[in-house]
């Protein structure tokens, strides 16, 4: 096992605490596993709280700060948190303005998300919650029932959490979090298996010299494997893949996203193929995003996520950001 770990039992925690040590701007309360922003709670301001399994770094943790998220609860590797975090991190958070719920649609994250804000709302905490389905590569998988919840967790973090920095109310926040979600679509491609700590070796079969199309963020099955493809051809196929389902009305943000061990050089050349698609499509392109963002451990490969919008969801996009994972305009 080559990994850049102590043991396994406390890979989460030992990273908890190198965050910390890195972003005093946060607060990281490592045995209790919430990461926070450090003038939590902000008066009058609603309050944007997500979390999952760790694995996919900086998902979820690496967006906490102003402009997207209040507060993270991260579960250990590929496994949900549980709801005493995230009752903890509703009620650290809340300023009275209600608390927003931000959910992959994983079976187990849903369970326990909609469990905590039971609990929370006991304690007087309003809460709205947000499923996040974007993935158009499979309608079920291992570890969902509907669609996987991937790539459009960014842009719904990043545009309600914009939302909520100016000072709008609950109602609006949780629906334009639902706007977004209901225009994005992700499809995801795997070159390669990702290994977790626990298991030290990779965590499915994938030959040499195939890929997976339709990948999901935990290694789940998509809907083929094939030989080996050019970046032009998976360009081809995942690009149409979400046209086909999502049918743009409006410019689109595209995230072009690496899962963990797919180089930068590699990334910008297949968002070259990717802007090839679309411009042959003819769907305008507002804004791109290039980078490591919602990843699978150390899996090579790539998703693409689109999300048409209009001009305020635009201009929410472009708003001022300063987290750990994704910052500009400040």
């Amino acid at each position: 096992m080559r990994m850049l770990i102590n043991v396994p039992e406390t890979v989460v925690a030992d990273a908890l605490r190198g965050m910390a040590a890195a972003h005093p701007e946060l607060t990281v309360d490592v045995e209790n596993r919430v990461i926070l922003r450090k003038d939590a709670p902000v008066a009058g301001k609603v309050a944007l709280v997500s979390g999952g399994g760790s694995g996919h770094e900086p998902l979820h943790g690496g967006f906490v700060g102003p402009g997207m998220l209040s507060a993270a609860c991260p579960g250990e590797v590929f496994t949900s948190p549980v709801p005493d975090q995230m009752v903890r991190a509703a009620a650290a958070v809340d300023s009275g303005a209600g608390v927003l719920f931000i959910v992959k649609n994983y079976t187990g994250d849903v369970l326990n998300f909609d469990m905590a804000a039971e609990l929370a709302e006991d304690e007087g905490i309003q809460v709205a919650k947000v499923l996040v389905n974007d993935d158009v590569a499979v309608t079920d998988s291992l570890y969902t029932a509907g669609r996987r919840g991937t790539g459009a967790t960014l842009f719904v973090e990043k545009i309600a959490g914009a939302a909520a920095e100016e000072g709008q109310p609950l109602e609006r926040v949780e629906s334009l979090a639902r706007q977004v979600n209901e225009s994005a679509r992700s499809f995801g491609v795997a070159l390669s298996a990702c290994s977790t700590p626990a298991k030290g070796s990779p965590t499915f079969d994938l030959p040499e010299g195939e890929l997976e199309l339709g990948i999901g963020i935990h290694g789940e099955p998509g809907r083929e494997r094939r030989g080996m493809m050019t970046s032009g051809e998976i360009a081809d196929f995942a690009v149409h893949a979400v046209l086909e389902d999502l049918n743009p009305t409006s410019p689109v943000l595209v995230l072009v996203n690496g899962m963990g061990a797919t180089p930068l050089l590699e990334l910008y050349g297949f968002n070259a193929e990717v802007q090839r698609v679309l411009a042959e499509r003819g769907v305008p392109v507002a804004r791109t995003l290039v980078g490591n963002y919602v990843t699978s451990l150390d899996m090579a490969g790539a998703s693409v996520t689109l999300c048409h919008v209009d001009e305020e969801m635009l201009r929410l996009w472009d708003a001022p950001v300063a987290t750990a994972g994704l910052r500009w305009g400040r």
